[in-house]
């Protein structure tokens, strides 16, 4: 049996994955890390180290399953989130680096109290309220999601990171909370992929839970609904903020305006896209 050492794995890996992703030797480490419990430095440290049999095995299968499209999220359960380590599965949606932009949005949001109560609908791996939470610990994090499974995976990561005083409960966006409860500010990144969307066939959300991405036939049916039940669980002058697809900003301003939103604002991200919209009730 020939013995393989990390340098000479590492370069058939990078060869195989070629022409997946855009990065296929950082691909290839980052799974050589999972397979050996290290870091990358261990790697460049120990060039000429022989992986075991079965550690070769493993790493062999992951590169495959790789080749196939599968997420590096979910082939090593974790993504990295505004400096979080966050658990991911094929329950949740694997949070994106654009999302960001929606918690930057929410902790500059102005004349917010000291113990803001903030409610995130649809949180899937809890990464947008644990993200908040962990940059405002005097805030109230509540956060929902339909997906039982889901929650799941957020309540492992509330834990993981110390941030376990967000609470989260199984709902239908708003129906599981009373329409007294006084939120004062709403953050949601909603499925907003149309049915048919050709990116649906494409990378990621290929393996992505497709309740978490699409929503009616232009997209818009979940945003909908956020913006018009939102006020009835708002503070006067509360905050909505949404993530939205690149080409939705103007339909999403006209439906905070439409729901009574005033100082409606949208934010660009670091592609220069309009992703995010902000309102107050007025």
């Amino acid at each position: 049996m020939s013995e393989h050492s990390i340098h000479q794995a590492l370069r058939t890996a990078t060869t195989a994955l070629a022409t997946v992703g855009e990065s296929p030797r950082l691909d290839a480490e980052v799974l050589l890390c999972k397979v050996l419990q290290r870091d990358r430095a261990y790697l460049y440290a120990w060039p000429d180290a022989i992986l075991s049999p079965d550690e070769h095995a493993l790493f062999v299968d992951l590169v495959e399953r790789r080749r196939h499209g599968h997420p590096i999220a979910h082939l090593t359960g974790r993504r990295e989130f505004w400096s979080l380590s966050i658990e991911v599965t094929p329950d949740t949606l694997i949070p994106r680096p654009e999302t960001e932009l929606l918690v930057e949005c929410a902790l500059n949001c102005p004349h917010l109290p000291p113990s803001a109560r903030v409610l995130d609908l649809g949180t899937g791996s809890g990464a947008i309220a644990l993200a908040i939470a962990s940059e405002r610990p005097q805030w109230r994090l509540i956060a929902t999601d339909l997906s039982g499974p889901a929650l799941e995976v957020a309540a492992r990561n509330a834990l993981s990171v110390g941030l376990d005083r967000v609470s989260f409960y199984q709902s239908d966006w708003f129906a599981a909370l009373p329409p007294d409860e006084g939120f004062h500010m709403i953050v949601s990144n909603p499925p907003y992929l149309a049915l048919d969307d050709p990116h649906l066939s494409q990378g990621d959300p290929r393996f992505d839970p497709q309740t978490a991405l699409t929503s009616g036939p232009d997209g818009l049916t979940a945003l909908r609904t956020i913006t018009e039940r939102a006020p009835h669980y708002l503070n006067q002058d509360g905050w909505l903020l949404v993530e939205h697809g690149w080409d939705q900003s103007a339909a999403v301003i006209d439906l905070f305006q439409l729901a009574g939103f005033v100082s409606v604002t949208s934010h660009r991200d670091l592609a220069g896209h309009n992703r995010v919209v902000s309102g107050r009730r007025s």
